[in-house]
């Protein structure tokens, strides 16, 4: 009597399993497919202020010709009290860089996910100091996710070259040097752009497909050391998973300072459909599926205080990931050329 009761738990114990099992996989294609034309994000309007009328005005496409020579696109949500020194130190990096090279052009857009603080504000104070041709404000509305904001933020931008940067200032602005050689550099050996120049007088950098990443993998073992145990969980334990599901090529695929030129921006953010935390991991993979040429260049990285990663995020980074893998492997997600 007591076994059949023993198999009874472990029938029903195996049933309770398959059920569950089976409920995950029905939920992740359930959602896979959901989101296969979020590409489109037409859920999130980008909005675009002149901030003295503060009257809506038309946003700039990535697919009109470059107007300046470099977008930096910085995410803000909730960033009222990190957002002014990061900035500050940008604009000054910038305006010296403009002073000493009069062809170096640059915009700064600040993209507002939804903050419930004062970060709108800080971004208007400096629209007005150093004008609206230099930095804009894109706003979002509602919180819709880290990569959202720098999806909008790309797709709304005029440079040949993009940088997206995180708001905290985690990377010395001037680092963008670093990447912008590695992209001239690929550009000359392997598309053999600036060899002649009369023969691409009309051909620019924001014409080819190019990426380069910053990188945090040469601070690995220091970072095991000084950093929070769950963010070294998060770097050590992504790199098997980003492997199987975005492929080789990048590390270090979470650090927020990455560079594109224009036409590699047009390629990957019309594509991307995760809006948080994976969104990293989805460029690469994309970048791989478009045969993208990608770089990683170590940077200078340090931590700032009031970081929105938390323990809660490893399970929704997960979870994004398989729907990432589902839904590109299923071909529920295709891939616009």
């Amino acid at each position: 009597m007591e076994i059949v009761i023993v198999w009874t738990m472990v029938e029903l114990l195996l049933a309770l399993i398959l059920i569950v099992a089976l409920g995950f996989v029905a939920a992740v294609f359930f959602e896979a497919h959901r989101r296969r034309h979020n590409n489109a994000h037409v859920e999130a309007p980008a909005i675009c202020e002149d901030p003295k009328s503060r009257k809506q005005v038309t946003c700039p496409s990535i697919c009109d010709p470059a107007e300046k020579y470099l977008s930096l696109i910085i995410p803000a949500f909730n960033e009222e009290l990190r957002l002014p020194v990061a900035l500050e130190e940008t604009m000054n990096y910038l305006q010296q860089r403009a002073a000493k090279d009069k062809s170096f052009s640059y915009e700064v857009v600040i993209v507002d996910d939804g903050s419930v603080d004062g970060t709108k504000r800080v971004a208007y104070e400096f629209v007005k100091k150093y004008t609206v041709d230099n930095v804009r404000v894109i706003l979002l509305g509602r919180n819709h996710g880290k990569g959202e904001a720098i999806r909008k933020g790309m797709l709304h931008s005029r440079g040949e070259l993009l940088l997206m940067l995180d708001a905290d200032g985690a990377t010395k602005v001037n680092d963008v040097e670093k990447l912008e050689k590695k992209i001239h550099a690929v550009a000359s050996e392997e598309f053999k752009f600036g060899d002649s120049p009369a023969s691409n007088s009309d051909f620019r950098i924001s014409d080819i497909p190019i990426a380069a990443f910053g990188s945090r993998a040469h601070l690995e073992e220091k970072a095991l050391a000084s950093r929070k145990w769950y963010r070294n969980f998060l770097m050590k334990g992504f790199h098997l998973v980003v492997l199987l599901a975005a492929g080789p090529g990048i590390r270090d695929t979470q650090c927020g300072f990455k560079m594109f030129t224009r036409a590699a921006a047009r390629k990957l953010f019309t594509n991307i459909r995760l809006k948080r935390w994976c969104f990293d991991v989805e460029l690469v993979f994309l970048g791989n599926r478009f045969q993208i040429p990608m770089r990683e260049i170590s940077v200078n990285w340090s931590e700032i205080p009031g970081s929105k990663v938390n323990l809660l995020s490893i399970p929704n980074m997960l979870w994004e990931l398989v729907l990432m893998s589902v839904g590109y492997r299923s071909g529920m997600w295709r891939i616009s050329s």
